[in-house]
């Protein structure tokens, strides 16, 4: 049975506050834990004014300590934005609280504009180190070795288990390498996604924290009472991504009734494009829907957005999906 497991940015909804969507985070998390979602993750983004999870780790925490069993991590940390000391560092502490249940996801975009990458004190060409970054941070979170002069304390000796992350044939390839799980960003660039997959499947090398290839695909999943309600509730997607189009980004924007007075017809053929590994529907349909993309990709586990304005109607899309597909 393939693995669910959740995506969150920590959403500022129009009309509420960052502590709004830090409250539902964890909110959140808790249903998806009683409701048996494999993991709960928190991305790293700078200067939006829609999303709370800029601090990803300090997020992560915040979450992990209101939670039992669930997985939490990072989908992801943007790498170049940081140095692998600092990150071991804060996961290693993470580790160290919460044990057997801290992931680590990473990624090579900055997240984020190039004025604030300035504002970050990073510069552009920091991704260029990222694979070198990766096993740096690896090492740094794995056994101290002879003779090794710095230590991430706590870090070293807890093995976070890190994964790849990526929206280009880059990340697979080095996840391949490397012998690390991969998760493909199909809920935002799936244009790339199949021969992402299929290059790290036939690429891969076992590596001592996996032995065989390990798919996960983002993809947007709304589950409603019925068909109707799932229709609106993903028109707020359907705005948010248009305001990206038109360099106009906010805070999330409740739901309409009619997303066609709302957009242009290029930009409803480019946000639809981007929008494209994005399902809607009741629990009568939604699992037929998912049917393709899941034979497809042959997928290990679905990792699902569901960028929904009101709280308990997001709450209630998890809750359905888990479900229909248990």
């Amino acid at each position: 049975m393939i693995q669910l497991s959740v995506l969150d940015l920590a959403y500022i909804g129009e009309g509420f506050s960052p502590a709004d969507a830090l409250t539902n985070a964890l909110d959140l998390a808790q249903h998806a834990e009683a409701a048996g979602f494999t993991r709960f993750w928190l991305a790293e983004h700078h200067n939006l004014a829609g999303i709370a999870s800029a601090a990803t780790a300090v997020c992560i925490c915040h979450v992990a300590g209101g939670t039992k069993t669930i997985r939490i991590g990072a989908g992801g940390i943007m790498l170049p934005n940081h140095s692998p000391m600092v990150i071991a560092e804060q996961f290693g502490t993470l580790a160290t609280l919460f044990p057997d249940r801290i992931d680590l996801g990473l990624g090579r975009a900055p997240g984020t504009d190039q004025r604030t990458l300035r504002a970050l004190r990073r510069g552009p060409e920091s991704s260029e180190n990222f694979p070198q970054d990766v096993v740096e941070l690896q090492a740094l979170l794995g056994s101290p070795q002879e003779n090794q002069s710095i230590h991430a304390i706590p870090g070293e000796g807890t093995n976070v288990p890190l994964w790849i992350l990526g929206s280009s044939l880059y990340g697979a390839q080095l996840a391949a390498m490397l012998g690390l799980p991969y998760a493909f960003a199909s809920h935002f660039a799936p244009q790339a996604m199949m021969e992402a997959v299929s290059i790290y499947r036939e690429q891969f090398k076992p590596s001592a924290q996996l032995s065989q290839p390990y798919v996960m695909v983002g993809c947007n999943i709304i589950v409603a009472d019925t068909e109707d309600e799932a229709r609106k509730l993903f028109t707020t997607s359907q705005q948010q991504f248009t305001r990206m189009v038109r360099g106009t980004r906010g805070q999330l924007p409740p739901p309409v009734d009619d997303i066609e007075s709302f957009w242009s017809p290029i930009e409803k053929e480019r946000v639809s494009s981007m929008l494209a590994c994005s399902f809607y529907g009741s629990p009568s349909t939604i699992k037929g829907k998912l049917a393709t993309l899941m034979e497809a990709t042959k997928a290990d586990e679905l990792m699902v957005v569901a960028a929904i304005w009101d709280h308990q109607a997001r709450v209630r899309s998890f809750e359905l999906l888990a479900q229909v597909m248990d």
